[in-house]
């Protein structure tokens, strides 16, 4: 039975997406990383390192408590109460239909002409400036977001999900909000997010990799370039300054037959990032949509493997 829990959960985020009028629980495991910071930086005793290691302990150790005692109290009150209340955290956990919604709007602008709105769009997508970025620009920045989230959004959580249930999803997504949070290599966040940061390395180091595997075969479904995928890989994910990121870029930029990376802005500093992928094609509105194929076929390609899997050693096991 528990297999079925995350094909449910990834079932009801394609129909229903991140509805904006509910209050969505990363929101709660970031205050409650706000509140932990400014408890353990308060502590002038402790070394950054330590007092950043405490606050990514306690808000990892709080969230799964949670999780576990609201699956738990779900399944005491009554066996379907607690299979609903599994879905609805794992729903929670995944987020490919607002990945595939945020791409949407950066393309539409985009066929629609207007470069200042598909600039303040894919903002919301992007860590870098995006004021000036040509539509070349706009196209690869959600791109290369959309490439780097299907592992960090989607299929990430999907495999701790599956093989740990909403316990194991939330103590992913909670690990990857403190990244998001503290993984920055500037004067505040060098020391402080250090533990976020490996942490959130070490939980995406197997996601990362699997994934390249359902992108190749999301690449053969949708007719583009599965051994492309693999050339591009091999050649150019560990150029990546992250040690995982540069695995879903890659295999994305190989099926997808473009290039990822190079000069970008942020904070009107300019940066230069390595080049992933073999092939130099067109970045533009359609390249997007591309992407978002890719993406979705990818996500179902690895949530039907994984569960698969889990059905597979059940049979065994009985």
């Amino acid at each position: 039975m528990t297999w079925l829990l995350m094909p449910a959960a990834f079932l009801l985020d394609l129909l229903l997406g991140d509805p904006q009028w509910f209050p969505h629980p990363v929101r709660l495991v970031g205050k409650l990383a706000i509140g932990a910071e400014r408890l353990f930086r308060g502590m002038a005793f402790l070394p950054l390192r330590m007092a950043g290691a405490l606050t990514a302990a306690t808000v990892i150790t709080a969230t799964v408590v949670t999780v576990l005692a609201l699956v738990v109290a779900a399944f005491l009150l009554h066996p379907l109460a607690g299979v609903v209340a599994s879905v609805l955290l794992l729903y929670f956990a995944i987020a490919p239909r607002d990945l595939y919604d945020h791409a949407a709007a950066v393309r539409d602008a985009l066929l629609a002409s207007d470069l200042e709105l598909a600039r303040r769009r894919v903002a919301m997508m992007v860590g870098r400036d995006t004021s000036t970025l040509d539509e070349e620009g706009v196209a690869r920045a959600a791109v290369e977001s959309v490439a780097e989230n299907t592992s960090d959004g989607v299929t990430a959580p999907l495999f701790y999900g599956i093989l740990f249930g909403p316990a194991g999803a939330w103590l992913y997504k909670a690990s990857n909000t403190l990244d998001s949070m503290f993984g920055y290599r500037n004067e505040r966040y060098r020391e402080f997010g250090w533990a976020s940061a490996r942490f959130d390395d070490l939980l995406n180091f197997l996601p990362a990799r699997l994934t390249v595997l359902a992108v190749a075969g999301a690449a053969f479904i949708l007719r583009l370039d599965p051994a492309a995928t693999f050339r591009s890989v091999m050649e150019a994910a560990r150029r990546h300054e992250s040690p995982n990121a540069g695995y879903p870029e890659s295999a994305f930029a190989g099926a997808l037959g473009v290039t990822l990376g190079g000069e970008r802005s942020y904070g009107g500093v300019t940066k230069t990032v390595p080049t992933l992928g073999i092939r130099e094609g067109a970045m533009e509105a359609a390249t997007i949509s591309r992407a978002m194929r890719l993406m979705y076929v990818a996500s179902a390609i690895f949530m039907a493997g994984g569960t698969g899997l889990l059905f597979a050693a059940g049979m065994f096991m009985q």
